[in-house]
């Protein structure tokens, strides 16, 4: 590859911008290959390692030219997991972690065609025009895994059928709900328990405030009231949720297994079509297929995943949908209450008004975990909602509590 002869200070700016591309692909090629070791779908699995060898690959190209143009050996600066290992991706659940890497592949496509404009070396041009097009066949490789209907693109290996075998088998006992999956529930806990609470509170104060005294009484009676009834109710809809997802799920099992063994060869054929659809050739998933198919069992755990989208292990815990349901409402219902324990009337109100708004900016912001939302946004109109919301109950308040005088 042709070496142009760079000034001094643009040299300086090119070998800083190569750096950065290959600290980026580094780090994509650990997060991919993290989240494979993790992917209990062995499919799934294989197209996040083909990731990672082409995201070290394009590592390779550019510590290549850093080194045609002289420049030190770069040193890999992050985290061994690279991004797999952050609280939003651990929060997520793989499907949440390959959406951000789908948006994260599209900033680097943009970030590369800015380079292509900007770097002004021939060597890095060349390195990019290739790197931008496994990038966009990368894009297009996660948003068929998330959509379910996995294509590979040209040139990409083909799914080694006997690999995903294995893997199928040595998980099968291995299967569990993804890390960190109660997050939402929780955080939609505390989000109604504020709200609700916050409302009440609001209310009742704009009826009473005219008696700092009586102000504070029938905030803290209202207010616990309304906690210990949002827990509950929270609490057992969680539970009636989560048991009622358990029996539809056994119910859906039980004609999966009466379908089996009324027919057979049928049910051989419909995985065999699953396993095709999402990019296994049609010999390879017969054979997969009558592997699977020597294990009853199995057969039905894996066409049962397949139609139902879900396996028994990624089934909530009704006691423990109900515990952290319950829990995050009371938590989250107690912080507009808190104040009129030790302050009455309108310092009281003020200080419910400000700790409850902290609140649900902070509520909006941990949103982020498992959205691809910018925290401070999410946290931005959290607390607006709960602006509104506080002012609109507050009002009312007010107009009975002259209506009632």
């Amino acid at each position: 590859m042709a070496t142009a002869i760079l000034s001094g200070a643009k040299l300086k700016r090119v070998l800083a911008a190569l750096d950065g591309n290959w600290q980026a692909e580094m780090e994509g090629y650990h997060t991919y290959q993290a989240l494979a070791d993790r992917d209990d779908d062995p499919v799934r699995a294989q197209v996040l390692r083909h990731l990672a060898q082409a995201e070290l690959e394009h590592a390779a190209l550019w510590a290549g030219r850093i080194e045609e143009l002289g420049g030190t050996a770069p040193v890999y600066t992050g985290r061994p997991a690279g991004d797999a290992s952050s609280l939003a991706n651990r929060a997520g659940g793989i499907r949440m972690a390959l959406r951000r890497l789908e948006i994260e592949e599209s900033r680097h496509i943009a970030h590369y065609g800015e380079q292509l404009k900007a770097l002004g070396d021939e060597g890095s041009i060349a390195i990019l025009d290739h790197v931008i097009e496994d990038e966009k066949d990368h894009y297009r490789e996660l948003g068929s895994l998330l959509r379910g209907h996995y294509t590979p693109p040209a040139g990409a290996p083909k799914i080694d059928a006997k690999a995903v075998l294995e893997e199928l088998l040595a998980k099968r006992n291995q299967g569990r709900k993804q890390p960190g999956s109660w997050i939402g529930d929780a955080i939609y806990g505390v989000n109604d328990g504020l709200g609700a609470i916050f409302g009440i509170v609001s209310g009742v104060s704009g009826a009473t405030l005219g008696d700092p005294a009586q102000t504070s009484h029938y905030v803290l009676l209202a207010g616990l009231s309304g906690l210990i009834a949002s827990a509950l109710s929270m609490g057992s809809g969680a539970y009636l949720a989560a048991k009622s997802e358990r029996e539809i799920y056994y119910a859906e099992l039980q004609r999966e297994r009466e379908a089996i063994q009324m027919n057979g060869p049928e049910a051989r054929e419909l995985l065999s079509l699953y396993y095709q659809v999402k990019g296994l050739p049609e010999e390879d998933s017969q054979t997969m297929v009558n592997h699977i198919a020597n294990d009853p069992d199995q057969l039905l755990r894996a066409l049962a995943g397949e139609r139902l989208g879900s396996s028994e292990e990624a089934l909530a815990n009704p006691l423990v949908s109900a515990s952290s349901g319950a829990l995050s409402t009371a938590i989250g219902a107690a912080i507009p209450v808190i104040p009129f324990f030790f302050m009455q009337g309108i310092p009281a109100v003020i200080a419910a008004a400000i700790v409850s708004l902290a609140a649900h900016f902070a509520v909006g912001a941990a949103k982020s975990l498992i959205t691809v939302r910018s925290w401070w946004s999410s946290g931005l109109e959290m607390t607006i909602v709960g602006a509104l919301e506080g002012a609109v109950t507050y009002g009312i308040g007010i107009l009975m509590g002259r209506g009632l005088m």
